[in-house]
């Protein structure tokens, strides 16, 4: 039987600390489905087509990967999916705290699929998509903070 994990998130943009998380969940899963999140509320600097583009060029040759966008409760994708693992990156506690309660909230509703928080390598715990996006705006260098070879798309902020 495979092995599938969710890696949800609104990866705006997709870091070097989400590869980290990915490649490692990788490990512990036959497949790992990267979950691109809409957020109603939020208008994305990047565009889901745009996110969704980025993440396929970092992913370009990882077995096992799947990229999906979805804009329902993370654990009724799960549940579409056939998915009982929840995967989630971690830089900090502050990070931790807000990841175990929205685990807790998770097992409340879904008793059966479970969360594996993973705490990125302390080499990418600086690393955080709002940062990112600031150095963009600001035409800065990004290039410590993305995966080595991406090419970003012109940004819709």
């Amino acid at each position: 039987m495979e092995r599938k994990a969710l890696f949800p998130g609104s990866f705006d943009p997709f870091t070097a600390g989400h590869l980290n998380i990915l490649k490692r969940a990788l490990t512990m899963f036959d497949k790992v489905v990267v979950a691109v999140g809409i957020n109603q509320d939020k208008r994305g600097f990047f565009s889901m087509d745009q996110r969704i583009d980025i993440i396929r060029q970092i992913t370009e040759g990882l077995e096992g990967v799947e990229i999906i966008k979805y804009d329902t409760l993370t654990i009724d994708k799960c549940r579409e999916l056939g998915i009982k693992h929840i995967v989630r990156g971690v830089r900090n506690m502050l990070d931790f705290e807000n990841e175990r309660a929205i685990a807790d909230a998770n097992r409340r509703l879904a008793p059966d699929i479970e969360t594996i928080i993973i705490p990125t390598a302390q080499e990418f715990a600086h690393i955080s998509s709002s940062a990112v996006r600031d150095i963009i705006k600001h035409h800065g260098d990004t290039s410590l903070f993305l995966p080595d070879g991406i090419i970003l798309p012109e940004h819709n902020a």
